[in-house]
């Protein structure tokens, strides 16, 4: 095992093969998914002006309680532009602008209105400023949003809306080239021969990838002939290269040869986990190469490891490695070897089971589980009981 990459050192080792991809500005609706490149500050603040958190009517809170003399109204969009004097009150509704003159409000629960006279109908506001939100509550300009490396999810989208923003300074979309090799893959749905299988890690990865900022050139599937490989290979252009299969050590496992000779530099080949250990990645010009296992479970398991993070560093992410957590055993396990085990679980009334079986052939196994649970080499027996980290996969 002393030429097994452990997984960090992989991962590492991966993402010191490229920087992040150039900048560009992306309208706030193309930028949802991405990272931000760029720090962002608040263009104004908000909320501008002091607003009513509440329905009812403004008033000095100096003069509970009351009555008062309704003068106007003040709507969201339509404020009351004269300055209310001692003992007036604005009918106001939710976020409208306090008038000049008023610094409370009281809730239309608790007053009483005949005609244009206003009387207090219950205990009132405790204090100056209830029920107001004041100017700068949310963020004042000038302050910093959003820092670089930051996930631009919907919630972050809306706060650069809102902070004056129409567009944001991202990195551009990766661009991957994905390629299947095996004589024994045919497309999904085709017909069959004896030895033959369906390509199904084509598929998966672009799923897998559907919600990262990428664009994927499919190189289809590649047959395991080297002179085939090779100038597939040495003309692709992209960000990042997949592939997957022939990274074996089968007299058909065609991949690494090909990729040198291609003009790649391989910078690591294995990675002490399980599973998926016939792992390589390495440089081909200015494209980061990644050889994923054929074997789809295998395939997942390294992509969500190692190409989602690759994807995450050259967009710019702070932090790209995937976090676990812990969750808490409901069956035993035995003790782990000398590689990392991804073991694919599920929750069930508060706790987290292992599939039975973990033979890395078995897809409907990966279908159903929702976690990997990762047992780090040599891992002692675990009890039900125990806390153990996880990875969620779903």
């Amino acid at each position: 095992m002393a030429d097994l990459l452990p997984v960090a050192e992989a991962q590492r080792r991966l993402l010191a093969l490229a920087p992040p991809v150039a900048v560009e500005s992306a309208a706030l609706r193309e930028a949802a998914g991405r990272w931000a490149a760029e720090a962002l500050a608040a263009a104004r603040t908000q909320p501008a002006l002091p607003l009513s958190a509440m329905d009812g009517y403004a008033i000095r809170f100096a003069d509970l309680p009351g009555p008062w003399q309704v003068i106007g109204e003040s709507a969201a969009g339509r404020p009351f532009e004269r300055t209310a004097e001692a003992r007036q009150a604005v009918r106001i509704f939710t976020g409208a602008a306090l008038p000049e003159g008023t610094d409370t409000v009281l809730v239309q629960e608790e007053a009483r209105r005949e005609g244009d006279t206003l009387h207090l109908d219950g205990e009132g506001p405790e204090r100056a400023g209830r029920n107001v939100r004041t100017a700068g509550l949310d963020f004042r300009e000038g302050e910093t949003l959003i820092a670089p490396g930051e996930r631009l999810t919907p919630a972050r989208i809306a706060l650069a809306a809102s902070a004056g923003h129409a567009a944001l300074a991202v990195r551009r979309r990766i661009r991957i080239a994905i390629a299947a090799t095996g004589d024994e893959l045919h497309a999904p749905g085709a017909a069959l021969a004896s030895g033959e299988l369906p390509e199904s890690n084509g598929a998966m990865l672009a799923a897998m990838l559907a919600q990262l900022p990428v664009e994927i050139e499919d190189l289809g599937i590649l047959p395991d002939r080297r002179h085939i490989l090779e100038p597939v290979f040495a003309a692709v252009t992209t960000d990042i290269l997949v592939t997957t299969g022939g990274a074996s050590v089968g007299d058909h496992d065609l991949v690494r040869p090909a990729l040198e000779a291609a003009g790649a530099a391989i910078d690591f080949w294995k990675v002490a986990i399980r599973p998926g250990k016939p792992m390589m990645a390495g440089r081909l010009r200015d494209t980061v190469v990644i050889g994923l296992p054929g074997n789809p479970v295998s395939a997942f398991v390294t992509a969500r490891l190692f190409l989602l993070p690759l994807v995450a560093h050259l967009a710019g992410a702070a932090d790209p490695l995937p976090a676990t957590r812990a969750a808490t055993l409901g069956e035993p396990l035995p003790a782990n070897g000398p590689r990392a085990d991804y073991m694919r679980a599920a929750h069930g009334g508060g706790r987290v089971v292992a599939a039975a079986i973990q033979d890395s052939s078995m897809l409907r196994t990966l279908a159903r589980a929702d976690c990997l649970i990762v047992r780090p080499p040599h891992a002692p027996a675990a009890n039900p009981g125990d806390s153990v980290e996880i990875l969620d996969i779903a």
